[in-house]
């Protein structure tokens, strides 16, 4: 029993041991975001808002444009209060809550120049963070009823990892390592440098201790069998065809978590979910996102 409750630790608790996404961990890090963001954006000064009077107050309404997964009130918060200190921010949709095509999800009353810098970079998050929510949604809502959980991969934007590994959680999927720094992904080009599949095995157990997990990657039943004999506990299975993940859940009898990796779609995700495996990872969650279209409004200008 006790193995049985260590397997399923490792298959669906999220991996996240250098960041804990708790809400004070996520605000700090949208603080950190934003600032970025305005300063590449807002710089030294807004020389359009400007011309608009500096006493002049307005309500400010986010519209949602499309039905969408909700994702990133931390990021949209500090940017308005980044550039308008006083607003006053009331939310009609709450985080990981789905909105509907025309909804106002967010009404911002404040000084109008500081609501007009803080605009685009809070849209921008907004837009970003929402759409990788919803697109894992999609994908969870795909497997529901399998055992198979949705996970990322380290295709993420450049800076923006943490954001788009938490919008990934908020659409209901699951964090695969961080970074390099977290846990260990054997691929084709550490196996040949390594000297095969055992030693490489082995030589990661000099790490153990510091990795959250220990995983290897696959591309042939053959090399499953040389994973499992070696004591692999995670193998990644690459870009296999249906027949080929069949037999491999077979032949891994539960033994290590299985993963698949590369050439999902939505369209062929079900059959592949079906299979058995545990895990399926995704790039194309964080790598290849539309951004949900969101506008504001003003009153009172």
């Amino acid at each position: 029993m006790a193995r049985k409750a260590a397997f399923e630790r490792l298959c669906f608790a999220p991996m996240t041991r250098f960041f804990d996404f708790s809400p004070a961990a996520v605000a700090a890090l949208a603080q950190a975001d934003v600032a970025r963001a305005l300063q590449e954006d807002v710089g030294p000064g807004d020389l359009t808002a400007a011309l608009v009077p500096a006493g002049r107050s307005v309500t400010a309404r986010i519209l949602a444009r499309e039905n969408a997964v909700l994702c990133g009130r931390d990021w949209v918060e500090a940017a308005v209060r980044g550039c308008e200190p006083l607003a006053q921010l009331q939310w009609h949709v709450a985080e990981g809550q789905r909105c509907q095509a025309d909804q106002v999800v967010l009404e911002i009353r404040g000084a109008a120049r500081g609501l007009l810098s803080a605009e685009r970079s809070a849209l921008n998050f907004l837009q970003l963070l929402s759409g990788v929510a919803t697109r894992t949604a999609e994908h969870v809502e795909a497997v529901k009823g399998t055992r198979a959980r949705i996970v990322d991969t380290r295709k993420t934007l450049p800076s923006l990892r943490l954001a788009q590994k938490y919008a990934v959680r908020t659409g209901g999927g699951q964090n695969h390592r961080i970074g390099l720094y977290d846990a260990v992904l054997i691929k084709e080009n550490h196996i040949a440098a390594a000297g095969g599949i055992r030693p490489v095995l082995e030589a990661a157990q000099q790490v153990a201790a510091q990795a959250e997990f220990i995983e290897i990657e696959v591309e042939t039943l053959a090399q499953l069998h040389e994973a499992l004999d070696a004591g692999a506990r995670m193998v990644l299975l690459d870009n296999m065809a249906l027949p080929s993940l069949h037999e491999a859940v077979r032949i891994n009898a539960g033994r290590a978590v299985l993963e698949i990796s590369g050439g999902v779609t939505l369209e062929g995700l079900r059959a592949l979910a079906e299979t058995g495996v545990d895990r399926i990872s995704i790039g194309g969650l964080t790598k290849d996102v539309r951004a949900v279209d969101f506008s504001m409004r003003f009153e009172g200008l």
